[in-house]
């Protein structure tokens, strides 16, 4: 299918660029000649030829040089080379036999114009160029699809759920100690030494508990 809409806009982009670089180039001469001959100038004259020529260029480019079929370029490029070689072979014959006195948006439709001074054979020659290009004859890459991943019984990934993390009551679980301040679980059995009346508790140090005599 991409090589029917190229060989089609090859059809039609081959005239175009024709009638459009006639009208450029004819505009253009004569606007600078106007300028010449008056010693003076103003660009706004040059604005609409100047827009024929680039709708032509945008044209080129876009048939030359876009990755597309290259049937296109083909076609184009041997519509607008042909004028020129006809022009080698009978000259009078082809420069008789194309129109002459045409008009567009009121400007004269010279088409002898870019046969005359090569710019038709440059362009043609340009677009067949454009033909040998390898990258043209290769389709564009596809991206390549997104494995997905295989589901079936052995190939269940493992679920977690939230109290699986700290859970104290699982089995492999140290046991540890639980937390204290320190102090000694039991009382102590032995009762502390007694203090005399009056006397300060830092006067003397603490009595060793009296043995036993009968040990």
């Amino acid at each position: 299918m991409r090589h029917l809409w190229s060989f089609l806009a090859g059809l039609v982009v081959a005239p175009v660029t024709w009638v459009l670089v006639a009208l450029g180039q004819d505009g253009s001469g004569r606007t600078i000649d106007r300028w010449v001959e008056l010693g003076t100038f103003n660009t706004a004259n040059l604005i609409e030829p100047a827009v024929y020529l680039g709708v032509a260029g945008l044209l080129f480019g876009l048939v030359g040089m876009l990755r597309v079929s290259p049937l296109g370029p083909l076609v184009a490029g041997l519509l607008l080379v042909a004028p020129y070689v006809g022009m080698l072979v009978a000259p009078f014959d082809v420069r008789d036999r194309l129109p002459d006195g045409w008009k567009v948006f009121g400007d004269p439709l010279p088409l002898l114009l870019p046969v005359r001074n090569g710019t038709l054979f440059l362009i043609g020659v340009a677009l067949l160029v454009a033909v040998f290009s390898g990258q043209r004859w290769r389709r564009w890459p596809r991206p390549a699809p997104t494995p997905v991943p295989a589901t079936g019984p052995g190939t269940e990934e493992p679920t977690f759920a939230l109290t699986d993390f700290g859970n104290p009551t699982r089995s492999d679980d140290r046991d540890t100690a639980p937390l204290s301040l320190g102090y000694p679980d039991e009382t102590p059995t032995e009762p502390l030494p007694r203090r005399t009346a009056g006397a300060s508790p830092w006067s003397q140090p603490p009595r060793a508990a009296q043995r036993d005599d009968a040990d």
